[in-house]
């Protein structure tokens, strides 16, 4: 134990904010036998303790965020005479919340002050106990508040009557979805209950435009906020980006995607293409012995080199150290993975998603490594400050896989998209730059949930209180009167919601059934999933996107299951351990691809430099895709005639090359979205000039007229009550830019095109 307080970690010195930390949290700090406080810690403690300004503190992955929030919050707190729960900590995970519960209830277990925790998983009695008795510090996740708004709206004064400040931990993983949204108007509605302002904490690792993230701390606020940005660099960074060029499988079978029980070369090291093979192998030698994390960006790719790297085990009879984690997989297994991984006794790499990539303290993990190329650059620094925690050195290695190809392949193989993708974002994430959270979306389907919610928290409310309630003074400030109306009419439509006499809004009876079930507290929507079942083992849940059948093989749980028989009215598959297996159809969408990344890779391949980091393979594909790049001369025009086809290629983010293909689509051209970019079937590079060079004379539409010709709309839980007005507005807000479309079709309307 210390015996004199911690200094600041920057340069040494003597803690002066530390001095206003209460005692008994100081002797708490000394017992844990810290030096110094960190520079966010630091900082954070004035402003928090004067509890009047909303804060926000970014700092590395393990680098003390939680404690810089809760040592003046608990400090705060303790001797207080509080009625109620005195802070509100609001996290995106169940995972996360039992994680944290334990942290800060050891914070808070010599003070005597009571830490609750509230989701899916907590007891009723427990649940209940806090209503009873509302005390201390709440972790709850946005859906459980959303329950405690509607069931219990006449109480919540009395719970939170005390409150004096609200935590929103990994506040990047609310940036532009419709939880994001539901926890501002949430954390809005609940001011309102209280009458006055309650002070926020927002907590990241990832935050891109700091100014941008605290508008979504606090909207219409956002110049207020305190912004707390660690100084602290992290350690060494060791990376690597493997290259692997597809090789085919060394046993073909008759069905692509199968694997029948009966054939001898069921062994999933024959039948998977060569790359796969070889990326797992590479792992296999490279992470054995040692605590690692391995990302995928999708499910089925998590179930593949789980099975994979265990098969690899099984071949060298040696204990499997390769386990998958992701959302699908039971709460059990899950949590399995989990205690191993803090476990310092026996070595564990987890093959993941995202369910890792968040706060969950899972330990230092040696090296952490990336299968395809990340979508964001704030995902890439996330997983990374998975490594390298207590002094070590960060190491990342990052695998990517590019298709076989010729000179008269098509355009984007040749010209290595992947591996370039992959250089632009590490450039990024070097330069410290990660997306911004996008501004101008209205959000509609969360906004009708919101409505609905509302008018259940209170039993009704005037339409015009409502507005002012979630628009005006909320969130949804994007929302004028006139599409508020819109809206309101849309949900009477479905009788979702009635005006009574004296025009309040009530409950329809279409309404009260969508309210009163469970799945209504979540914003998003959730496939319709079966439970999977081995003997008296719950695998996890497998969303069904086809059809399954007896008799039928998969991939789950890192292991390979026949299907012995599917009970559709209790939705469970019933399932038999089995020597074949193939990955089901998880479903779920890539990620959006950033306007600064695409920029950056145009910039990659007109410096034509081969980065140190890439392996000898990798520096190959990369010169490959430079030299196509200069051979089509894509530096000074971006579109490439390919036969009957044209690619525009304008290194452009998601948004605008969604808007140009709608704006093509408008002029009756056939188009297609490639992976970068986009092509356009039946014709040649004059018919597209001519049509990019109308669209520019005739200037820019309104986004909401582009949207009309969109197919796929209805992307929000709500959405399907929306009317089609409603939904064309909706979705240019969220998904089209037409200021930067329009600039990319005067460079196509102008542009010499390349010939392959």
């Amino acid at each position: 134990m210390t015996t004199s307080p911690p200094s600041s970690s920057s340069g040494g010195r003597a803690s002066s904010a530390f001095e206003h930390l209460h005692e008994k949290v100081q002797r708490w700090v000394w017992d844990r036998g810290w030096r110094d406080l960190r520079d966010a810690q630091e900082a954070a403690i004035p402003p928090i303790l004067a509890g009047k300004q909303d804060v926000i503190i970014a700092a590395a992955t393990a680098g003390g965020k939680t404690e810089a929030a809760f040592l003046p919050l608990v400090s705060k707190l303790y001797g207080q005479q509080v009625q109620g729960i005195g802070v509100l900590y609001v996290a995106p995970l169940k995972a996360l919340i039992n994680d944290q519960f334990g942290r800060i209830e050891d914070l808070c277990a010599a003070l005597e002050i009571p830490v609750h925790k509230w989701h899916g998983d907590v007891g009723t009695d427990d649940k209940r106990r806090v209503v009873d008795q509302p005390s201390g510090i709440l972790l709850i996740t946005p859906e459980s508040l959303e329950a405690m708004f509607i069931l219990r709206g006449p109480r919540l004064r009395r719970i939170f009557e005390g409150l004096c400040c609200v935590v929103v931990d990994e506040l990047h993983s609310f940036f532009g979805t419709e939880r994001g949204r539901q926890v501002q108007s949430l954390l809005h509605r609940m001011e309102l209950v209280l009458r006055r302002r309650v002070p926020r904490i927002g907590l990241s690792a990832t935050l891109g435009d700091m100014s941008l993230a605290a508008e979504i701390l606090r909207p219409g606020g956002g110049p207020d906020v305190v912004q707390i940005v660690s100084a602290a660099t992290g350690q060494e960074l060791r990376l690597q980006v493997r290259g692997y060029e597809h090789v085919p499988p060394a046993v073909r079978l008759e069905q692509p995607g199968s694997v029948c029980e009966a054939d001898s070369s069921s062994s999933l090291l024959k039948v998977t293409s060569g790359d796969h093979v070889a990326i797992a192998q590479h792992l296999y030698e490279r992470l054995r012995g040692a605590d690692n994390l391995v990302f995928a960006n999708s499910r089925g790719v998590v179930e593949t080199y789980a099975d994979l790297l265990r098969e690899m085990c099984e071949r060298d009879r040696v204990p499997n150290e390769f386990l998958p984690h992701h959302g699908s997989l039971s709460k059990a297994l899950r949590e399995d993975v989990e205690t191993r991984l803090k476990d310092r006794s026996v070595p564990l790499t987890a093959v993941c998603t995202s369910t890792l990539e968040m706060g969950i303290d899972i330990g230092t993990v040696k090296s952490v490594a990336q299968i395809g190329p990340p979508h964001s650059v704030s995902a890439l620094r996330q997983r990374l400050g998975r490594s390298g925690r207590r002094g070590e050195p960060a190491i990342m290695r990052l695998y990517i896989r590019e298709p076989r190809t010729n000179p008269d392949g098509p355009p984007e193989d040749q010209l290595r998209t992947s591996i370039v993708q992959s250089v632009a974002t590490v450039n990024l994430l070097l330069e410290r730059w990660c997306e911004p959270p996008e501004a101008g979306s209205l959000q509609l389907s969360t906004l009708v949930q919101q409505v609905l919610s509302l008018i259940a928290q209170f039993g009704g409310v005037r339409a015009l209180d409502a507005w002012n309630t979630l628009c005006q003074t909320g969130p949804f400030r994007s929302v004028d009167q006139p599409v508020f109306a819109s809206l309101l009419r849309a949900l009477a439509k479905h009788d979702l919601i009635s005006q009574a006499g004296d025009e309040t809004l009530l409950l329809g009876l279409a309404g009260e059934r969508l309210v009163g079930h469970y799945s209504f507290y979540a914003a998003f929507d959730a496939p319709e999933e079966y439970s999977v079942i081995a003997g008296d083992r719950n695998l996890g849940r497998l969303p069904v996107t086809i059809p399954l059948a007896e008799g039928e093989y998969i991939l789950f749980a890192g292991r390979r299951w026949c299907i012995t028989s599917v009970d559709a009215d209790k939705r469970i598959v019933y399932v038999s351990a089995s020597r074949a297996g193939r990955v089901p159809l998880f479903g779920g969408q890539a990620g959006i691809i950033h306007d600064r990344v695409r920029q950056e890779m145009r910039l990659v391949y007109e410096r034509g430099t081969v980065p140190s980091y890439l392996d000898a393979e990798a520096g190959r594909l990369f010169m490959q895709g430079v030299e196509t790049f200069r051979r089509f001369k894509l530096h000074q025009n971006i579109v490439v005639e390919d036969g009957s086809t044209v690619v525009v290629l304008p290194w452009r983010g998601d948004r605008i090359l969604s808007t140009v293909l709608l704006a093509l689509l408008s002029q009756g051209m056939k188009v297609l979205r490639t992976g970068h970019g986009i092509q356009v079937g039946d014709t040649d590079r004059n018919a597209l000039k001519e049509h990019a060079h109308r669209l520019v004379q005739d200037g820019p539409p309104l986004a909401q007229a582009l949207a009309q010709a969109a197919l796929n709309k209805k992307g929000g839980k709500h959405c399907c009550f929306l009317s089609e007005d409603l939904l064309d507005l909706d979705y240019a807000s969220h998904s089209l830019d037409v200021d930067g479309a329009w600039e990319v079709l005067r460079n196509i309307a102008a542009d010499d095109c390349a010939v392959v």
